[in-house]
């Protein structure tokens, strides 16, 4: 069961809370040294547009020193479909663009698979820079990131969201189970119960895995047929 984040600093709970949102984690090893609070969101923030300018030019964690430029999210403001996955790698870094290296080609093909185009879904991160050769995120990386991609969520509103990878699943379930248990089977976002959730493979898993492009496409079968159903 997803439990609160007991270990945040104060600044943070009152942001999430400000904000209408929830702050959901999984179960920390140690607790967080306290940091600098972040600026608060506009008041009445109801766009993309708004939340970009919220983040600014952020510098709120470590992976500011070495990021090219900060990755966003891309796609339809008002998508049914919101792809979520770990984190900018390098050619995203470069483009400020999410999934446009290798990883994001297989992910264009999973896309028009489900008869659908980049410009029809929405595509974002749990963090938005990319952390040093590609390491995993650490828990206060995900922290300080984490309220803008819940706001992004609160404003595309999407009727489905599809986590890709261990890290994106794990933390908007709120289960550190291993992926293989995850994946297949519909979740409920932690903090908007609402939202189903199919977690599945990261296309960078498939490039070195090919043969789980099935359990991926079966994945994506199931995400179409309950989209269809919700209609």
């Amino acid at each position: 069961m997803a439990q609160k984040n007991s270990h945040l600093t104060k600044e943070y709970q009152g942001l999430w809370k400000e904000h209408g949102l929830d702050a959901v984690v999984l179960k920390r090893k140690k607790k967080q040294k306290k940091t600098r609070g972040i600026p608060k969101a506009p008041v009445g923030t109801k766009s993309l547009a708004e939340i970009q300018i919220w983040l600014g030019e952020c510098r709120r964690c470590g992976l500011c020193k070495e990021r090219d430029k900060i990755v966003f999210g891309s796609g339809n403001p008002k998508a049914k479909i919101l792809f979520i996955g770990e984190g900018p790698g390098k050619a995203e870094d470069k483009s400020g663009v999410p999934f446009v290296g290798r990883a994001g080609v297989l992910l264009d093909k999973i896309i028009e698979a489900m008869s659908l185009t980049r410009d029809e879904v929405y595509i974002a991160n749990i963090v938005k820079c990319r952390p040093p050769k590609n390491r995993v995120p650490t828990e206060e990386e995900i922290d300080r990131c984490l309220p803008f991609l819940q706001s992004q969520i609160k404003v595309i509103q999407p009727k489905m969201i599809v986590t890709l990878g261990l890290t994106a699943s794990s933390i908007l379930i709120g289960d550190d189970s291993p992926m293989g248990q995850l994946r297949g089977k519909f979740h409920k976002v932690a903090w908007s119960p609402s939202i189903p959730l199919m977690a599945t493979y990261h296309p960078a898993y498939l490039l070195r895995n090919p043969a789980a492009k099935k359990v991926v496409w079966d994945d994506m079968k199931q995400v179409l047929k309950k989209m269809k159903e919700s209609h």
